[in-house]
């Protein structure tokens, strides 16, 4: 495990590596999700999701980070957003909000800092660690090694690493979700995701191929690590079991899911304890919506039932 005090000069180092070279391959994709983004459905070139999500793996309470990031292509400008939340029990507290734009580039997908957002990068262009700063205040997560990584039909890629948190004074270690995600120009939106642990010894990502619609639940596929061993779904069924109105974004928005699987044995239910939910500013009908919610269940593996909690990322454009 990486220790979370990183260096000066590291930091240095990686502010110039990003800053400088804006040119050079990234390892994967930019970045998600939140409030202006919503707002910008109507650009037509493709989005670039990147997003981190720690998580603590103890019995006791849960710790969540997610750091969402996400990059738009227009003709003659590349719109970039960060966001980042802490959840810890049950109660969402954002701490990073960042927008800004850049030149086009050839490699638009890289992650570049910017005010309070910073990145440590190693070898290859590695992401080895990101960091808020603001006064006082300081987060900071370095990512350690990797456990798990798979990739999807549609240029996703997914890894799982160990991970140390540092925030304040307080150092925490746990796992992190590093995923990938391209949204085309061409084809459908991607879908809602979900990232989901049992202590130390599962870890369930899942990830819709189309945006969620209450009356035609698209497929979704799913990856675990289930002890040292890899699994994977690539059908899965998520309902919505039940739903609560939103009146805000005049949505209904869900608060517990069935999963199963027509073709493996691996059901489950997950309902929500918290919520963070941000609405869209554009007119009409209804509106946008971003909501991470916190949630717990029961996913049953091959006749094992594991209790389950984690991260359900659900997203209308």
């Amino acid at each position: 495990m990486k220790s979370i005090l990183l260096g000066v000069a590291v930091l240095l180092l990686a502010i110039s590596l990003s800053a400088c070279n804006p040119d050079e391959p990234a390892p994967a994709g930019d970045l998600s999700s939140s409030l202006a983004m919503v707002n910008r459905t109507g650009f037509p070139g493709p989005s670039y999701e990147r997003s981190f999500v720690f998580m603590t793996t103890a019995t006791d309470s849960l710790l969540l980070v997610p750091w969402l990031l996400e990059t738009t292509l227009d003709s003659n400008t590349v719109f970039r957003e960060a966001h980042g939340w802490v959840d810890r029990d049950g109660t969402w507290e954002p701490f990073l909000a960042e927008r800004w734009q850049t030149p086009p580039t050839r490699y638009p997908a890289r992650i570049l800092p910017y005010g309070t957002f910073r990145i440590v990068v190693g070898e290859n262009d590695r992401v080895d660690g990101i960091i808020y700063t603001d006064g006082l205040r300081n987060l900071e997560l370095a990512l350690g090694r990797s456990v798990a990584q798979w990739g999807g039909p549609r240029e996703e890629r997914l890894r799982l690493l160990e991970a140390s948190l540092h925030l304040g004074e307080q150092g925490l270690n746990g796992i992190v979700l590093d995923m990938t995600r391209l949204n085309s120009s061409d084809t459908p939106v991607r879908g809602d995701w979900a990232f989901l642990t049992s202590g130390d010894s599962l870890q369930i990502v899942v990830q819709g191929d189309l945006e969620h619609d209450i009356e035609t639940p698209p497929n979704y596929r799913g990856w675990g690590l289930l002890d040292s061993k890899e699994l994977q779904w690539p059908s899965l069924r998520i309902d919505w079991v039940q739903v609560s109105a939103y009146q805000p974004a005049r949505r209904d928005l869900p608060i517990s899911w069935a999963l199963s699987s027509p073709i493996a044995s691996v059901v489950g239910t997950l309902e929500v304890l918290a919520s963070e939910i941000v609405t869209g500013t554009e007119s009409g009908p209804v509106l946008s919506v971003q909501a991470l919610f916190e949630v717990v269940g029961t996913i049953s593996i091959d006749g094992l039932s594991f209790p389950v909690r984690g991260l359900f990322n659900h997203r209308r454009r």
